[in-house]
Formats: C-alpha cells, structure tokens, sequence
C-alpha cells in the first residue's frame, strides 16, 4: 500500500452555521498575512492545510463542496501558490462528513488518503510527512494525527494509545472524558475507504450526525490496524466558531 499515491481530502461542505452570515466561504477567511518576494500577501483559511500537503510531497487534492461555494475555487484558481492540483466535487448537501467524503470515492479508491479540515489551523506544518513515514514504517490502514486537547470534549473524539501507537478505543463526542488527545488529521487506505463506502451505502439507523471518529473506532474493531502518531506540541484553531476566530483575530495562533 506504501507505493499507492496520496491524494489530499478537503471536506468543504459546511455551511458556517456557527459564524453567522460571511462575506464568502470560511474557507477563505483571511488569516493575517504571510511574507512572499513582493511583500506581506493575504492568507486565507484552506491555505495552511494545502501548504502541510505540498511540504509532505502530496501534489493533489480533491475538495468535496457544496454548489453554494464556488467561491473556492474561483479564488483559489487565480491565488493559490502551491504545487498542489486541485480537483472539485460538488454537491447539493451532505447530513454528515463521513458522507462528504464517500463523494469522492470513485476518485480515491486506489489511493491513500490525507485528510484535513479546511477550516482548522494546526501545527507542526510538517504533519502529514510524519503520518506517511508512520504508515510506511508500520503498513497500517488508518493513522490518525492526535493532538494535545484541553476543551469540551463533547465537540471532539477522543483518542487512546496504546504504547506502540496502536489505537486502544475513540470516544467520539463524549460529555466527559479522561483522554488528552483528539484526533484532527487522518491518512488511510483502500481497506477504510471501502469500510467507509459500504457504511454510506447502508447507514445506521441510529439518531444523530454519524461521526467519523466512530466509523475509524469500528475499522479498530473489524481488525484493521488502526494507529495514531502523537504531536506533543501540537497546536490547532477552528476558526469555525467564533471563539476560535476571535483568537486567530488577535494574532493568537
């Protein structure tokens, strides 16, 4: 699976609910400014994470959005600066991410995986390079980028290691919890994305927004091998609420 290429995959669906009426897609929310020959150029929300796939060698990546929000790629077409191709999936709605992504399954079924989330600022930049030496070190099917998590986990999943790095259990969204990582980047193969398709293809029955984090906690339990790479310093914004805005406002990043 190692020689299978990597594809980035933007979830850009949402609808911002949370942020209120914007002037254009989150996606493209100005950040602050970033240095470039000519002088300080605009940074916008998606640019960090397509900068974290071209500095781990990832040149191409498909972004699932909503017809509503052409606004991306007409922007980025003329702006983006990266060796990064970008392919666009659009859609009417989706109920959930697990369903924004199977979208672009007939283009990501031979590949592996880099998952991110448009909206949200992390670091180290050089994360997605560490899940694919993770993955090729050890062959396994799902690595999860597990970050330092100090707020309300009800908004997250939670993750446990076990000592080799496998993954033990996620909690996903739970009220209370005693694990101090979240998951917030992913790199998978073939085997998850088909768990993940035949999932969409019969979805459960249960109430509720059907969670990612629990589609990779079931992977666990079916035998494949799950693992998560830790980022002890590990940093990360969702600019998707106004908390998270407000700090990246003030230079807070």
């Amino acid at each position: 699976m190692s020689r299978l290429p990597v594809l980035g995959l933007v979830p850009a669906a949402g609808r911002a609910s949370r942020l209120g009426p914007l002037p254009c897609s989150k996606e493209l929310l100005p950040v602050g400014f970033r240095p470039s020959p000519v002088g300080p150029v605009l940074e916008v929300a998606c640019r960090p994470l397509l900068a974290s796939y071209s500095l781990a060698g990832i040149r191409q990546a498909i972004v699932v959005l909503r017809e509503e929000k052409l606004d991306i790629p007409r922007y980025l077409a003329r702006h983006l600066d990266l060796p990064v191709e970008l392919a666009y999936v659009t859609i009417e709605s989706s109920a959930s991410v697990p369903e924004t992504l199977d979208r672009a399954y007939p283009f990501c079924r031979h590949a592996r995986v880099a998952l991110g989330f448009p909206d949200v600022l992390f670091a180290p930049e050089d994360a997605y390079f560490r899940l694919i030496a993770r993955q090729e070190e050890t062959g396994a099917d799902v690595v999860l980028g597990c970050f330092p998590w100090k707020g309300d986990p009800s908004s997250t999943d939670m993750v446990a290691l076990e000592p080799d790095g496998r993954v033990a259990r996620i909690e996903t969204r739970p009220r209370k919890s005693e694990l101090v990582h979240n998951w917030l980047l992913a790199l998978w193969g073939p085997p998850f994305t088909e768990l993940l398709h035949e999932a969409m293809r019969n979805p459960p029955a249960a109430s509720g927004e059907l969670q990612l984090g629990a589609l990779f906690d079931r992977a666990r339990e079916a035998g494949l091998d799950v693992r998560g790479v830790t980022f002890a310093d590990g940093r990360q914004i969702d600019l998707g609420t106004p908390e998270g805005y407000a700090r990246i406002l003030a230079g807070k990043r």
